[in-house]
């Protein structure tokens, strides 16, 4: 399945230690780059976070977003109250003895060890944050794909353009090749110079050799054929691997103008250059 680089995803988690919320966006980019923003309490995860995303994701340049927004409960104080009454019961009995003592709750309450913020079972949080992680993976993997089989229409839509045009010149070859040879029989006969007509014929040989194109033609149907079977099969990332297809499309094309002597294929090649280019604005966005 062809995959987009560009996409988005989003999602949710309630845990005993609050709300946790992501959001994983991505453009393009020739490598995988992942930049992480994350509270505190997820600095430890960045490790697991990044080898979570490098197994699902190849190429693209990635920003992951995470946060953990408290609901009052998750982080909620925990009192000693034990510890509480015996402090308590020692106030009441030095009273007598402190009459100008006066101990406030609040002042209790201040005492190491009387309050206590819950404590954060790492293990747990980090198997939701990566249970977190995953759902947006998956989130993320469809829009690439969804926006990858676009992208594929298109390209696909190019390349049989490029093969009618293939086939267009195929069938002009013959002609051209007898219209050259009789526009170069005419000029020589206008010169009025008496030729060996077997030299003629071997010096026709080896000028139309140079002008001919099957070679060129041909190796652009196997490169279109090699297109279509990444186009409908591919499973991996890709993109590389049609970027470097499409510098052999290019340089088949260049050829093909090159040797033109005749206005219809050059005419041709130019139309092929502009489809190539056209599907490689596209590969661009291919990961």
């Amino acid at each position: 399945m062809i995959r987009s680089m560009t996409a988005f995803a989003a999602g949710e988690r309630s845990t005993e230690w609050g709300v946790l919320s992501g959001e994983l966006r991505a453009v393009n980019h020739r490598f995988l780059e992942l930049g992480l923003r994350l509270p505190d309490e997820l600095r430890a995860f960045e490790a697991q976070l990044r080898e979570r995303v490098a197994a699902r994701v190849s190429r693209g340049k990635l920003d992951l977003v995470l946060r953990l927004r408290s609901t009052g409960g998750g982080d909620a104080l925990q009192v000693d109250e034990a510890l509480l009454a015996r402090l308590g019961d020692l106030a009441q009995r030095l009273d007598t003895r402190f009459p100008r003592l006066q101990v406030q709750f609040t002042e209790l309450l201040q005492f190491p060890g009387v309050v206590q913020a819950r404590g954060v079972d790492a293990d747990v949080l980090q198997r939701e944050v990566l249970v977190l992680l995953d759902g947006m993976l998956d989130d993320f993997v469809r829009a690439r794909e969804r926006e990858g089989g676009k992208l594929a229409q298109v390209i696909a839509e190019r390349a049989d353009a490029i093969g009618k045009i293939a086939a267009e010149v195929r069938g002009l070859v013959p002609q051209i090749r007898v219209g050259q040879r009789q526009k170069l029989e005419a000029r020589l006969h206008d010169l009025g110079t008496a030729l060996d007509p077997g030299r003629l014929e071997q010096e026709l040989v080896i000028w139309l050799q140079k002008l001919d194109v099957d070679e060129e033609l041909d190796r652009l149907d196997s490169h279109l054929a090699e297109l279509r079977r990444i186009l409908n099969g591919g499973k991996d990332a890709v993109g590389r691997r049609l970027d470097f297809l499409l510098q052999e499309f290019n340089r088949e094309a260049n050829t093909l103008g090159s040797k033109s002597v005749d206005a219809r294929t050059s005419n041709a090649a130019v139309e092929l250059k502009v489809l190539i280019d056209q599907i490689r604005e596209q590969i661009q966005n291919i990961e």
